[in-house]
């Protein structure tokens, strides 16, 4: 083998693209009734879909068992290896089979169509050969068939496999616009991805709650009011009267103010620094809205309550940790 280094690099990937480009775009003249009739399969299913495909094609099919499962249709990857030595546990007569092979061929999964039978459960096809056992054997066949593969030798599976990723994510959109799937739900199944946290992490999950909430009287001194805001670490403190209603809050901006006044820190109260006015909001606020009030209005913290009972403090700092802000 001997290497060039002055190949035509870019040339070679162009070719690439326009080959795969070429393969994705031909898809449109494929879909026809067996894609309804897969998606309305899929949709009555009371069970999992199984996903199955080796090799490459087994690679693509792990990818798109992720995505129906990410995208309101419940699915897993079944290795046609390991089903022939045990993972047909794992399939059910109210499972959804869909099979992936660019030939339609392939001996691992040809092998379990035998057992599919007897099992009735239902099988879509994902192949590039319409004419192939498996998809003649299918329920509902999707044709993937692409006129040349990206490598030169026509051997590597390219375009083929880009060809079946792509159906498998129109199969995928298709079911999630059918199902109404909303953003929400895709929140709850990416609870650890910035959108979950966005739309699933609230006020009440974050806040500084019981003893760790800085509190002060309105008639506490200034300078002992900072020692308050020192030890919690929140850069406030809030003002609470002695039935524990909120009189207003003191932030390090208060505390800078009083101090460009000729404020005595050393005598001064805090009824002779706050306003009466302070921001809250409540536990049930999504975290990712209280940001964006902060941001709006230019502040770094929010007192939460609910029913003119103090609850907790959220700061700028807390939004930082969960990587909101």
């Amino acid at each position: 083998m001997t290497i060039d280094m002055e190949f035509d690099f870019l040339g070679s990937a162009r070719r690439t693209l326009d080959i795969e480009l070429k393969a994705v775009s031909e898809l449109f003249n494929y879909l026809d009734d067996s894609f309804i009739n897969s998606c309305r399969l899929i949709l009555n299913c009371s069970g999992r879909i199984v996903v199955i495909g080796m090799g490459k094609s087994g690679h693509i099919g792990k990818k798109i068992a992720a995505t129906l499962a990410s995208t309101g249709t419940p699915a897993f990857f079944v290795h046609p290896g390991e089903a022939s030595h045990g993972d047909m546990g794992m399939i059910t007569s109210k499972d959804v089979v869909i099979a992936l092979s660019n030939s339609g061929e392939t001996t691992e999964v040809i092998s379990l169509l035998r057992l599919l039978k007897r099992l009735e459960t239902p099988l879509i096809s994902i192949t590039g050969n319409p004419k192939s056992t498996l998809a003649c054997s299918a329920n509902f066949h999707l044709n993937t068939h692409v006129p040349q593969e990206a490598c030169p030798m026509d051997l590597a599976p390219t375009a083929s496999t880009t060809a079946a990723l792509v159906m498998g994510d129109a199969l995928a959109i298709a079911l999630l616009e059918a199902r109404g799937f909303t953003s929400e739900d895709f929140a709850a199944s990416h609870p650890g991805g910035s959108l979950g946290r966005r739309l699933l992490l609230k006020v009440e999950d974050i806040m500084h709650k019981g003893p760790r909430i800085p509190v002060v009287s309105p008639q506490t001194k200034v300078s002992e009011a900072l020692l308050v805001m020192t030890t919690q670490g929140m850069g406030m403190t809030t003002v609470q009267d002695q039935n524990s209603s909120l009189v207003g809050v003191f932030t390090d901006g208060d505390l800078r103010r009083a101090i460009d006044q000729g404020v005595d820190i050393h005598n001064a109260m805090m009824t002779d620094v706050i306003t009466g006015s302070c921001h809250t909001i409540t536990p049930d606020m999504l975290a990712y809205d209280a940001l964006q009030m902060m941001e709006d209005r230019k502040i770094t913290s929010l007192v939460v309550q609910k029913d003119g009972k103090t609850l907790g403090v959220l700061s700028m700092h807390d939004l930082f940790r969960e990587g909101l802000a």
